[in-house]
């Protein structure tokens, strides 16, 4: 079981979302609508997708790392939640 099973619900209803906004920024590029416009959309998408990320950096953090505390893979998941933050970070 992953960490995030308590909010698989969420995070799909979400992605769902995002993709319709997705299919909405093709449809209004197709459609020639104006710049400002579709980027204002771009940005709702990133925060949307930014939201989905932090939490499931917060249901790894709370529920992987966690549960490697005081265990031999301690080092190893402190290093891959440190490459993981760098990474969305970017």
């Amino acid at each position: 079981m992953n960490s995030y099973h308590n909010d698989k619900d969420d995070l799909l209803r979400r992605l769902k979302k995002i993709e319709g906004q997705v299919k909405g920024i093709q449809k209004m590029i197709e459609k020639d609508s104006y710049c400002v416009d579709v980027l204002v959309q771009v940005a709702a998408v990133r925060s949307a997708i930014n939201s989905v990320g932090k939490i499931l950096l917060k249901s790894h953090t709370c529920g992987c790392v966690k549960n490697a505390m005081n265990t031999e893979k301690q080092d190893e998941m402190i290093d891959e939640l440190v490459e993981t933050f760098m990474k969305f970070m970017k």
